[in-house]
């Protein structure tokens, strides 16, 4: 039996802690081994332990709930021994990155768990894409994590005041997230962004073609991860990582490398979205209405910061965007939720048709 303390120090670096041995006592009288999943793979994982990394089948907790199953990152129990050998339960999770699946039940999908750092991952050699952007970080905000963006490939782009812009421009789109500019190619970059996540856990998400890959070796200090040239004519790339993926890290912390992501829906991330819009949400506080659509109330402060120039058109719809799809997603679990939606929507119509024949009678 390998003691408490050996298991600490084996398991230290992946992010043990004396609070997640409190939440093992009870698997630990029963035997079982506490580890932590390291990739998930046709249900079975590979689990690192304090007599190393083993393979255990997941069968005994993985219900019909994608929210449930067992995901790269969580610490599990499982046996000791046994061919095939068990996952028997994992340990509440800390934080999840969840997005919703693409099937017609509105079910979330877990990517990673215990994550304290999500990093954006955006190539600047192609057009930036601010609303994909703003959507990772509303889930991002909404794990539980801290968001951080990094611009990959830096060296792609030498102009020193194109680069700046580019960071501005994200920066009006993430508002309390760092922003960093990396070549990991160079090694550019990479002390900041190790100040920022070198210890702890990082889920490293973005499309295809990022440079995740590329930075995830940086960070982890070895060619770990496949690397493939992004396309010229579109700066995408095939998907060179095709599983989660949990690393360990010279610093000290673990990385999480994801495949690209194609689709990011929400799922139930209303007050993250309110984070990524956080001026948008302050300035409706001084709406003269609390349930103000910033549409064509009058005394709405949005519109008003719209017209003044204040606040970027693309924000406010952007935000109304995520905020619609979010309720959308919530809406099809919850039928009351819908019934008050769909009311919503006839008072808004009545509104906005009452607005127009007013304003033909002033035509008049």
């Amino acid at each position: 039996m390998t003691s408490t303390s050996a298991v600490s120090s084996a398991l230290a670096p992946y992010g043990w802690d004396d609070d997640w041995a409190g939440a093992f006592t009870s698997y630990a009288a029963e035997g079982l081994l506490p580890g932590r999943v390291v990739r998930v793979d046709r249900g079975q994982c590979d689990v690192v332990t304090a007599g190393g990394t083993v393979r255990a089948d997941t069968a005994f907790v993985t219900p019909n709930d994608p929210m449930r199953v067992v995901c790269t990152g969580d610490w599990v129990a499982v046996e000791p021994g046994g061919n095939p050998r068990y996952v028997r339960a994992y340990l509440p999770r800390r934080t999840a990155f969840v997005r919703s699946t693409s099937s017609e039940r509105s079910e979330g999908q877990i990517l990673a768990a215990n994550v304290d750092h999500v990093v954006v991952a955006v190539s600047p050699a192609v057009e930036l894409d601010l609303g994909r952007v703003e959507r990772f970080l509303a889930l991002a905000w909404q794990s539980g994590a801290q968001p951080v963006v990094v611009l990959t490939k830096a060296d792609l782009v030498p102009d020193p005041v194109t680069l700046a812009h580019l960071v501005e421009d994200v920066e009006t789109s993430a508002p309390g997230v760092p922003v960093l500019t990396v070549s990991a190619l160079q090694g550019e970059g990479l002390d900041a962004l190790v100040a920022l996540v070198g210890s702890g856990t990082t889920v490293l998400l973005g499309q295809s073609g990022a440079g995740k890959s590329t930075l995830a070796n940086a960070l982890v200090g070895e060619d770990v991860m496949d690397v493939q040239a992004a396309r010229d004519v579109d700066g995408k790339g095939r998907h060179t990582t095709t599983t989660r993926n949990l690393l360990a890290m010279p610093s000290g912390g673990v990385l999480i490398d994801t495949p690209g992501l194609r689709g990011v829906g929400l799922f139930d991330a209303e007050g993250g979205v309110g984070q990524v819009f956080a001026e948008i949400e302050a300035l409706a506080e001084g709406c003269r209405f609390h349930d103000c659509a910033h549409e064509t109330e009058p005394g709405c402060a949005v519109r008003s910061a719209v017209d003044g120039g204040e606040l970027p058109v693309r924000r406010l719809e952007s935000y109304r965007k995520l905020l619609r799809e979010n309720q959308y997603i919530v809406a099809r679990t919850d039928a009351r939720l819908r019934a008050e939606i769909k009311k919503e929507w006839k008072r808004r119509g009545a509104q906005g048709k009452a607005a127009m024949e007013a304003k033909r009678g002033r035509r008049r």
